[in-house]
């Protein structure tokens, strides 16, 4: 064996391991001469100052940088000397424009000063401070149902413009080569609202060709300087996103600006703008929607005026007729002309019932149950039908009149079968807020409890079929909800739920 000679360990100097520091770091001594800067406390030194400074140590650091003196630098560096307590803050350096962590050690000989860098993490915490504002908002303005959908889209377009921090956000609509400007948040006046343009001269005519987001962050370097829409819109950013309403193509949404996008869009940034383009689309679906049904809403009245006005007075001159006719002859025919116009009558009464009934109740107030059954009750005919209340004292709120034709139509369902029917019961849930109306007849199978509600279903002969349709609709109508069961006595029982119990009397 041999000897071996040791290894020889060369120990770097502390000098030479904070000169290799990615921090910034500074040694002061008791009078605020800097007597060491790794390379990054000097690089940020010299940033500091227009002048041009070749040896930073033994200068110093106060005289060096004068304007250093009005900022938290000097307020917490001299704290730390007084009170010999280390200090740590952030702040942001404006005199090199970064973000600084800083912690500082004092001793008796001076003070330690240690600088990172993070600049990086503040962005990306503004950022995502920015992000979650602009979804806030997104939502906030896109659930406010006072609103309508100009007035939203408009607002959205504002926002996205905000946050985007492009100055031009408007939502087009495209058909026949032309691109309409619909809304608009917007400084260029090409894109003002109700402007127009042929969609070959627009940037949305690539858009349109893409089931994701379009973005060009500098036009110039991406080989628009040639293409028509440069030439119009001299737009250097772009992001826009495909329209559809119904699964239809509709136009686009788009965000723009004359200026280059410098960082490009952040993924955040493109989610916000798809979510923004899907919610107009839905809006869009909805307002279609709401419009389709009040022009359906619009007819049906005028239905309703004709069937009142145009088919009530002959029939009220054959009623005349046929009472004149009663006084002459006491022909066999007469009582089933009578019935054949009573069921006229009622068939009327129902239609405009139900051009009426399908509307939302705008207005409610506290409606006693057990008041408003006894007067249904009296108004339709229940011959030989025992009737019972149990829900004296409760209260609901509804429109009192609706609800009164909702238990005149269910005491006729149950009077219609009077054969069968000897006793009707109006009552409150068990379980849940809400009332009942039950008889002891022969029920309805279970096979034709969801057909009941249909127009025209009835299984008499003098039937309209409409009045559980009517029912059904005036429950609708104050968000209720019905269903169909069977009693204790084996009849028929309709549940309403859904039903808002309160104190007070009507």
């Amino acid at each position: 064996m041999t000897d071996e000679a040791p290894v020889q360990t060369e120990h770097a100097d502390p000098q030479t391991i904070l000169g290799r520091m990615g921090d910034g770091f500074l040694a002061l001594d008791g009078s605020w001469r800097i007597t060491y800067a790794n390379a990054e406390g000097q690089e940020i030194l010299r940033a500091s100052t227009s002048d041009t400074i070749d040896d930073i140590e033994g200068r110093n650091l106060w005289d060096s940088i004068p304007e250093s003196r009005d900022t938290i630098f000097f307020e917490k560096f001299t704290e730390a000397m007084a009170a010999q307590e280390p200090v740590a803050f952030e702040t942001h350096y404006r005199l090199v424009d970064a973000w600084f962590e800083v912690r500082a050690f004092p001793s008796e000989s001076g003070l330690s000063v240690y600088f990172r860098d993070i600049s990086d993490y503040k962005e990306l915490a503004q950022e995502r401070q920015d992000s979650l504002y602009a979804l806030q908002q997104l939502y906030s303005i896109s659930s406010d149902g006072s609103k309508d959908l100009a007035t939203k889209a408009n607002e959205l377009l504002a926002l996205g413009c905000e946050y985007l921090d492009l100055r031009n956000g408007f939502m087009t609509r495209i058909e026949q080569g032309e691109q309409y400007v619909v809304h608009s948040a917007a400084t260029h006046p090409e894109v003002q609202e109700g402007s127009s343009c042929p969609l070959s001269e627009a940037y949305c005519k690539r858009t349109i060709e893409l089931d994701e987001l379009m973005t060009v962050v500098n036009a110039s370097d991406e080989g628009w300087r040639d293409d028509p829409a440069y030439d119009r819109f001299e737009f250097e950013t772009y992001i826009g996103g495909r329209l559809s309403v119904d699964g239809e193509f509709y136009g686009t949404l788009c965000f723009a600006d004359t200026s280059p996008q410098r960082d490009g869009f952040t993924d955040t940034q493109r989610t916000f703008v798809e979510l923004l383009t899907r919610w107009l689309g839905y809006e869009l679906e909805r307002n279609q929607a709401a419009e389709q049904l009040k022009r359906e809403r619009d007819r049906l009245d005028d239905f309703a005026q004709v069937v009142s006005h145009d088919l009530r007075n002959p029939l009220n001159t054959a009623t005349g007729r046929v009472e004149l006719l009663r006084e002459d002859t006491d022909s066999e025919h007469l009582p089933p002309i009578e019935r054949s116009l009573d069921k006229m009558e009622q068939l009327i009464d129902d239609l405009l019932t139900l051009a009426r009934d399908g509307q939302k109740v705008k207005e409610t107030s506290a409606v006693r149950l057990a008041r408003t059954a006894r007067t249904s009750w009296t108004v339709v005919e229940t011959d030989g039908v025992e009737f019972t209340v149990t829900a004296e004292g409760t209260a609901v709120l509804a429109d009192a009149e609706r609800l009164q034709q909702v238990f005149e139509n269910l005491f006729r369902n149950a009077s219609e079968h009077g054969e069968t029917v000897a006793e009707v019961e109006v009552g409150v849930l068990d379980d849940e807020p809400g009332f009942y109306v039950a008889d002891d007849g022969v029920g309805i199978p279970t096979g034709e409890r969801e057909q009941v509600f249909e127009p025209g279903y009835t299984t008499q002969n003098d039937g309209t079929g409409f009045g559980l349709n009517i029912v059904e609709d005036i429950v609708s109508a104050h968000d209720w909800h019905i269903d169909v069961t069977e009693s204790a006595a084996g009849g028929a029982r309709f549940e309403i739920s859904g039903v808002e119990f309160v104190d007070g009397s009507q």
